[in-house]
């Protein structure tokens, strides 16, 4: 008994403990669940066949929102899941969203903050008091509640956690200490941990008894004392186990486990190589510390590929909802730099002024080059961006893949050259400049396919995110190419 007590004691000073017919179970306490809203639940669909919100719903809670009736408000957007009610909110103006939950007040599902964008959420947290904003993260999980913390100003993040109790602030600004994107960040630090000696019927007693569980979990974690990860058993095990059988008997090893301050990204490729559904969070000693779950890896999957997206169009974290000056700002860096590169091609057709002051079809034919050398690195770098993100490129297939790149790009550059060798041939009457812009556009498809690859993967190699300045360098080398290729071989072949 004496040893039992200072078990469960060590895992209260890790993370709390709640009581039953056992003792203190090694679980942290979880939030009540989310107030329903009153009235009764909308239950038509609320999107139209092209994945908006309804006009008509729209107005009706647009409606009820001006005139102030809380009631009919509520029954309109009752039984909405969270992600629509993201929607709903997204879909209205900046002041009525504001009004919307300010009316709704507690009956208003915080939740739904974490399917809007960034600035949206902004607008609306800083047009309540942070009392209120205290008072609905405590309904929250903390995953979610970490999602809503994360953005806010230090000032403002300090004075709503100094409203909560003790054991949920700790665990929040646990997680806000972890790096940004890191699993610790995504982590939920409610979860169900058990010791290896209690067996199946106790384990299953706890569950059905306790009120301190949380809403859903596929996994029991087994720790030992110090709070160390031993192992996890999976609910279907619990099952299809007898009652007396030792839950050290049945559990088996998380050979998955993420550690806190792991890439987000990184854990992402974990739960798909391995199809987890859920998987162990431990800090740098090896204990745990939460649970990652398959809904926020899969939010983190789109995230991330969102992002990789935007990069390599050079719009770094733009949100649909920001303002004009906010967007601006963001594209301009690569406009600047676009237009850098832009005038060092501009240099290198300024070396061929006479060539192309004696050859007007020159300066005709010159951007079909360079154009389809750069349609051609895109299009290799896209594809090459995305595997280094989801790691399908590595030292040992790196080779064959540059090579592969090479030759798509040569058969594309031969086919191609054939066709513009002979449009411009009849274009300009003129078997000579076919040939010479055939010419250059195999060179230019050749070394755009290359610098399509080569690229990305030097500059992750250095550690630069490829997909933030591949384009502008891709790009750059194709244009340079295309037009020194051209008119060069132009030059020669006609000796202007």
């Amino acid at each position: 008994m004496a040893d039992r007590q200072l078990y469960f004691q060590n895992l209260a000073l890790t993370v709390g403990a709640a009581h039953s017919r056992y003792g203190a179970i090694p679980v942290t306490e979880t939030q009540t669940p989310h107030t329903e809203l009153a009235g009764e639940p909308f239950s038509a669909e609320i999107y139209s066949d092209d994945g908006s919100v309804r006009a008509d719903f729209l107005d009706r809670v647009v409606a009820s929102v001006q005139h102030g009736d809380v009631e009919a408000l509520a029954s309109s957007v009752a039984g909405l899941h969270e992600s629509e009610l993201g929607d709903l909110i997204e879909a209205l103006d900046a002041e009525d969203r504001r009004s919307l939950v300010i009316q709704l007040g507690d009956r208003f599902d915080f939740s739904s903050l974490t399917e809007v964008d960034e600035a949206i959420r902004m607008d609306i947290i800083e047009a309540l008091p942070n009392e209120q904003v205290a008072h609905a993260l405590k309904a929250l999980d903390s995953d979610d509640a970490v999602y809503i913390l994360e953005d806010l100003a230090e000032k403002d993040q300090a004075e709503i956690l100094a409203k909560l109790p003790f054991t949920e602030r700790i665990r929040l600004r646990r997680s806000l200490d972890y790096p940004e994107e890191s699993a610790g960040r995504r982590m939920q630090t409610e979860f169900v941990a058990v010791p290896p000696y209690w067996s199946v019927g106790q384990t299953i007693d706890y569950l059905r008894d306790s009120e301190d569980l949380p809403h859903s979990f596929s996994q029991i974690f087994v720790i030992d004392p110090t709070f160390h990860l031993v192992g996890a058993v999976d609910l279907d095990q619990i099952l299809r186990t007898p009652r007396p059988v030792k839950i050290e008997e049945i559990m088996h090893e998380t050979r998955h486990a993420i550690p806190a301050e792991m890439d987000q990204e990184e854990a992402a490729l974990i739960f798909e190589q391995y199809d987890l559904l859920s998987a162990a969070v431990v800090d740098e000693n090896e204990r745990l510390v939460g649970v990652l779950t398959i809904d926020d890896v899969v939010d983190v999957i789109q995230a991330e590929a969102e992002e990789d997206l935007k990069r390599l169009g050079g719009v770094g974290d733009e949100e649909l909802s920001d303002s004009v000056i906010e967007t601006t700002r963001s594209r301009f860096t690569w406009l600047l730099i676009n237009l850098a590169t832009a005038i060092l091609a501009s240099v290198v057709i300024g070396l061929f002024d006479a060539t192309i002051t004696e050859m007007v079809a020159l300066a005709v034919l010159m951007p079909i080059v360079a154009s389809m050398g750069g349609n051609a690195g895109t299009q290799t770098m896209t594809v090459a961006v995305r595997a280094l993100a989801t790691r399908d490129i590595d030292i040992y297939n790196a080779s064959r893949i540059v090579r592969r790149e090479l030759t798509v790009g040569f058969i594309n550059g031969v086919i191609f050259a054939a066709v513009m060798g002979l449009v411009a041939a009849l274009w300009f009457s003129s078997l000579s400049l076919g040939i010479v812009i055939g010419l250059a556009m195999i060179v230019n498809m050749v070394c755009a396919a290359l610098a399509g690859i080569l690229i990305p993967l030097l500059l992750d190699r250095i550690g630069i995110d490829p997909a933030i300045a591949s384009s502008v360098f891709v790009t750059t080398v194709t244009d340079i190419v295309g037009f020194f290729a051209f008119l060069g071989l132009a030059g020669w072949w006609f000796g202007i």
